[in-house]
C-alpha cells in the first residue's frame, strides 16, 4: 500500500469517530424497492391426508372452503428496482374477507382485507449470490394502501417486521401497485408438486416495499473534502487537480454491509486480502450510472469499504454530485471538481 493511501485513510477514519456519532442520532432516510415477481401459485390447504401434499404432477383445481381457510404462496422475484435479480417470495396466510357488506361466508368489518399473512422476500443478484430478506406481517388483498404509502401502491396494509443481510433490522411498510400488467395467482391444491410451480400458468405482479434500514452507504467526508480521490496516485481532487471525465476514480465510504467472505459483525476487516462487497454496488455521478470497477472492504478497518468507478464520458465540466448505493440503499450526494 502507498503512503499516500494510508495517509488519506488515516485522515479519512480517524474523522469517522465524530462522524458516526453525528450519524447516528439521524434517522436513515426511507427506501423504496420495486419487486417484480412472477410464478405466483396459492396453494390452498384442502387435504386431509398428509401423506397426499405435494404429490400430484398435473396442475390441480383446489376444493376452496367459503373462508378461515390456509394457504402457501410460492413466486419467483425476478427484477429490483428494474435490476435483474433472482429470489424466492414466500406468503403464508389464512382468508379473513373483511367486508363492510358481506356476504354469505365472508367476515363482517369496517374495513376491507382479503387474507392475515406473512410474507418473506428472499432476494439474490442475478447470479444468485444472496443479498438478504425482508420479513413481512399483513393485511393482504383487496383494500386500500395506507396512508403515506407510494402513491402507485393500491392495495394491501402490510408492515416490515425485520431482514437479514443487507436488510438487517429494517422496518418500514409495503404493499402492492395493480396495473394492467399484474396477473392474478393461480389457486392450485396442496396436493399438486410444487417443483412444477414454473410450468404451469402463474401469476405476476409487482410489489413497493418503503423500508428504514439500520444503516446506510456514506460517502466519507473529511477536514478536506469528500473521500473521492484520482485511483492512479490516491491524490486527492480539488479544484487545481480535478477529475476528467472517463478517468477512473476511487471513493471511500462506510456502510456497504457484508462483504464475501464475510467478517463477525463489528470486527475489522482482514489485513490480508480485500473482501467483495456482497451487495450490487452503483455509483452515479450526476444522477447517470459510473462503471464501477471494483467495491471491495478497505484492509484493516471496520465498516469501510473502497469503490473504484470510472466517470462517466458524458460528464460535463463543473461541480459533479456522486452517490453510492448498495443492495439499492442510495448515500446522501457529494460534490467534486471536474474538468
Amino acid at each position: 500500500m502507498s503512503r499516500t493511501r494510508k495517509t488519506l485513510f488515516a485522515i479519512a477514519f480517524c474523522a469517522l469517530g465524530s462522524w458516526n456519532a453525528v450519524l447516528a442520532q439521524g434517522t436513515p432516510s426511507p427506501v423504496i424497492l420495486q419487486i417484480d415477481v412472477e410464478n405466483l401459485v396459492n396453494y390452498v390447504d384442502d387435504i386431509a391426508d398428509p401423506s397426499k401434499l405435494a404429490t400430484a404432477g398435473s396442475v390441480t383445481t383446489p376444493s376452496t372452503p367459503l373462508n378461515f381457510y390456509t394457504g402457501l404462496t410460492l413466486g419467483d422475484i425476478v427484477a429490483v428496482n428494474g435490476q435483474s435479480a433472482k429470489g424466492a417470495f414466500v406468503g403464508h396466510s389464512r382468508q379473513i374477507n373483511l367486508r363492510p357488506s358481506p356476504t354469505p361466508g365472508q367476515a363482517v368489518s369496517d374495513v376491507t382485507r382479503t387474507v392475515a399473512a406473512d410474507q418473506f422476500f428472499e432476494i439474490l443478484k442475478s447470479d444468485g449470490t444472496p443479498i438478504g430478506t425482508i420479513m413481512i406481517t399483513a393485511l393482504a388483498g383487496t383494500g386500500a394502501a395506507p396512508p403515506g404509502a407510494p402513491l402507485a401502491v393500491n392495495q394491501g396494509n402490510n408492515a416490515i417486521v425485520g431482514g437479514t443481510g443487507a436488510f438487517l433490522g429494517a422496518r418500514g411498510q409495503a404493499g402492492q401497485a395493480m396495473t394492467a400488467q399484474t396477473v392474478a395467482n393461480r389457486v392450485a391444491s396442496m396436493s399438486e408438486d410444487p417443483a412444477n410451480r414454473r410450468k404451469g400458468a402463474g401469476g405476476k405482479t409487482r410489489f413497493l416495499l418503503t423500508f428504514i434500514p439500520m444503516f446506510m452507504p456514506q460517502i466519507v467526508v473529511t477536514a478536506a473534502g469528500p473521500a473521492v480521490v484520482h485511483a492512479i496516485d490516491f491524490s486527492a481532487i480539488t479544484a487545481a487537480k480535478p477529475a476528467k471525465a472517463g478517468e477512473t476514480l476511487s471513493l471511500f465510504a462506510t456502510g456497504l454491509g457484508p462483504t464475501q467472505p464475510g467478517v463477525d459483525p463489528g470486527q475489522p476487516f482482514p489485513s490480508s486480502q480485500l473482501l467483495a462487497v456482497n451487495s450490487p454496488v452503483q455509483v452515479t455521478v450526476n444522477g447517470n450510472p459510473a462503471q464501477v470497477l471494483a467495491a471491495v472492504s478497505y484492509p484493516g478497518s471496520v465498516d469501510g469499504y473502497q469503490v473504484n468507478f470510472q466517470v462517466p464520458a458524458e460528464t460535463v465540466p463543473g461541480m459533479a454530485t456522486i452517490q453510492v448505493s448498495a443492495a439499492w440503499i442510495s448515500s446522501g450526494p457529494v460534490t467534486i471538481a471536474v474538468q
